[in-house]
C-alpha cells in the first residue's frame, strides 16, 4: 500500500466515523417538535451540495414514494418530511432482519444564505434529489 492509499483509506476511515458520530448526535440530542405527532420520528441521511446556479440536496429514501414527501423552506430551514410504510407483506411474515427505519421521517436542514426559487425534485438511485436554484441564476438578460 503506498503513502496515497493510506492517506485515501484513513481519510475515508475518518469521514465515517464522523458521519456515524453525527448520525448518533442527532438521534440523542434531537428535541421532540410539534410534526413529531405520531411517534419519534428518523432521520433520513443528507448529503447538501452547492454550485454556482443551485443548492442540491441528496436524501436517502429507498421505499419510500416521492410523491408523498413534503418539502418546506422556512426561515432558511429545508424541511423533508413524510413516512416509509411497512409493505404488506410483514403482516404474514416471519421477520429475520428489519434494518430500514419506519414510520414517520423528518430532517432540516439549515440553507446557505441567499433566496432560492421553487424547489424542483427528482428520483436518483433510491434518493431524493432536491434542487433549490439561486434566485436570479442562469436566466439570460
Amino acid at each position: 500500500m503506498t503513502n496515497d492509499d493510506s492517506r485515501t483509506w484513513m481519510w475515508s476511515e475518518a469521514l465515517q466515523m464522523l458521519a456515524r458520530a453525527e448520525r448518533l448526535h442527532r438521534q440523542v440530542f434531537s428535541p421532540p417538535t410539534a410534526l413529531h405527532r405520531s411517534g419519534p420520528a428518523w432521520e433520513p441521511p443528507t448529503d447538501v451540495l452547492e454550485t454556482a446556479e443551485a443548492v442540491l440536496i441528496l436524501v436517502a429514501l429507498p421505499g419510500v414514494d416521492p410523491k408523498q414527501v413534503e418539502v418546506v423552506i422556512q426561515n432558511g430551514i429545508l424541511m423533508i418530511g413524510g413516512e416509509r410504510l411497512l409493505p404488506p407483506q410483514l403482516r404474514t411474515a416471519l421477520i429475520h432482519r428489519l434494518e430500514l427505519p419506519q414510520g414517520r421521517f423528518e430532517r432540516h436542514i439549515s440553507l446557505p444564505v441567499g433566496r432560492y426559487e421553487a424547489p424542483r425534485t427528482a428520483v436518483l438511485n433510491g434518493c431524493l434529489v432536491i434542487e433549490l436554484p439561486k434566485a436570479g441564476r442562469g436566466k439570460a438578460p
